[in-house]
């Protein structure tokens, strides 16, 4: 138990000194749902937390992908002229 504590914070530390910030988008959430899920599924909170972490960080960029779809479409659609 406590060289999994060990590795769990060193993990962390790591992962706090690369700032990638604009990359995790997701990810923070995703992990800390991921670790209770985890953790109630039978004490499996770090695999949980790597899981929401992957499931989070796709969610983001599906999002992200979407709104830029939909800006696209709303500034590629031609003014209407109007008729007075």
């Amino acid at each position: 138990m406590k060289l999994k504590l060990i590795a769990l914070s060193l993990a962390l530390a790591a992962s706090a000194a690369v700032p990638q910030l604009a990359s995790a988008k997701g990810c923070l959430k995703g992990a800390a749902v991921g670790a209770v899920a985890g953790h109630v599924a039978g004490h499996h909170a770090v695999v949980g937390a790597v899981a929401g972490c992957a499931v989070g960080h796709h969610m983001a960029k599906k999002k992200d992908q979407q709104a830029q779809q939909a800006q696209q479409a709303s500034t590629a659609a031609p003014a209407q002229p109007s008729s007075k």
